[in-house]
C-alpha cells in the first residue's frame, strides 16, 4: 500500500496555482536551498527526541524509540520545529492515498484543484500519480510544484507526468557552480526538465528567486532562449520572486534581494522573449 509523509495541508490557498486550491506539502527534499522558507520539510525525523522537552502541550512523545505526534493536542506553536537540529519536523502525518483523498474531499466543494509541493513532491511520484487519478474523479485540476531535480523524461515517471495537469518549476540559477552554491545540487537536470515539460505542453509556470549575488539577467535570458519557441504555442507564467528572509535559517540571513527598479528591468527582459505573463512578487 502506497503511503507518504505529509508536513502540512493548506485547505484553501490562492497562491499555489490558479484559482482556489488545496496545497499539500510533502516531507523530504533532494535540494538544500539556502533561502528555503520551509527548511523543516527538507529531512525526515530521526526520532532523536530533542524536540520533546520544548512541547508544553504534550503533543510530542516517544514510544518504543520513535517520536509520536498527537495532532489533537498540538497548538501549532512550532517550538518543536525551532528546536530541531536537522531541518525536520516531528509534526508529520503518514497518509495512504485513500486517506489523503478523503481529506481533500472535505474541501472539494470550495476548491478548483490541488497542488502538491514540499519539500519535493516528485520524490513521491507513485503516490501522487494515484492521488491525482482519484482527484480527477472530483473534477479537480492537479498541479505539481517542483524543483525539477529528478529526470522527468525517465519512463518511471510516465504515469506521474500523465496524471499531472501542469508543473510549476523552480529555476534557481543557471551555471553549475551557482546552482550548487544555492541548492547543494547540480542544475543541469533542471534545465533538461524545463525543455522537456515545455515540449510536452505541461509547463505552466517558471519561478526564479532574485538575489543580488546571482546573475539574474543571465538566468532569465537562458530560460527565455529555451522557452521562446514553446511560448508561441502555449502561454507560460514567469514569476520573478523577491528574496524575503521570513523562515530562512539564521546562517543564511546574509542573503539580499534586489531593488524594485531592477525587478522591473528584468521583467522587461523576460517579456522580450515572449513571456506575456511576468509576475513580480
Amino acid at each position: 500500500m502506497l503511503t507518504a509523509d505529509v508536513n502540512k495541508i493548506i485547505p484553501l490557498s490562492m497562491v499555489d496555482g490558479p484559482g482556489n486550491r488545496c496545497s499539500i506539502f510533502f516531507q523530504g527534499c533532494n535540494f538544500n536551498c539556502k533561502y528555503c522558507h520551509n527548511p523543516e520539510t527538507i529531512n525526515m525525523c530521526n526520532s532523536c527526541g530533542l524536540c520533546i522537552p520544548h512541547c508544553e502541550y504534550g503533543a510530542i512523545k516517544k514510544k518504543n524509540g520513535k517520536v509520536i505526534y498527537n495532532k489533537e493536542l498540538c497548538v501549532n506553536c512550532d517550538s518543536c520545529i525551532k528546536a530541531c537540529p536537522r531541518n525536520s519536523s516531528p509534526k508529520i502525518v503518514k497518509y495512504t492515498v485513500d486517506e489523503l483523498f478523503n481529506e481533500i474531499k472535505k474541501y472539494s466543494p470550495f476548491i478548483t484543484g490541488i497542488t502538491t509541493s514540499g519539500g519535493e513532491c516528485s520524490l513521491r511520484y507513485e503516490f501522487i500519480a494515484e492521488l491525482f487519478r482519484k482527484a480527477k474523479t472530483l473534477n479537480l485540476n492537479c498541479l505539481a510544484d517542483t524543483n525539477g531535480g529528478l529526470d522527468f523524461s525517465n519512463p518511471i515517471f510516465s504515469n506521474f507526468i500523465s496524471q499531472t495537469d501542469g508543473f510549476m518549476l523552480d529555476v534557481k540559477a543557471f551555471n553549475d557552480s551557482t546552482h550548487v552554491d544555492i541548492t547543494g545540487q547540480d542544475g543541469e537536470i533542471v534545465f533538461k526538465n524545463l525543455k522537456y515539460l515545455a515540449e510536452i505542453g505541461k509547463l505552466d509556470e517558471v519561478r526564479t528567486v532574485l538575489l543580488d549575488s546571482v546573475d539574474n539577467e543571465k538566468i532569465i535570458r537562458e530560460i527565455g532562449k529555451i522557452l521562446s519557441l514553446y511560448l508561441k504555442e502555449k502561454s507560460i507564467r514567469y514569476k520573478l520572486i523577491s528574496y524575503r528572509p521570513f523562515g530562512v535559517r539564521d546562517e543564511y540571513l546574509y542573503l539580499r534581494g534586489i531593488s524594485e527598479q531592477e525587478k522591473i528591468r528584468l521583467q522587461k527582459i523576460a517579456q522580450s522573449y515572449g513571456f506575456t505573463e511576468v509576475i513580480l512578487i
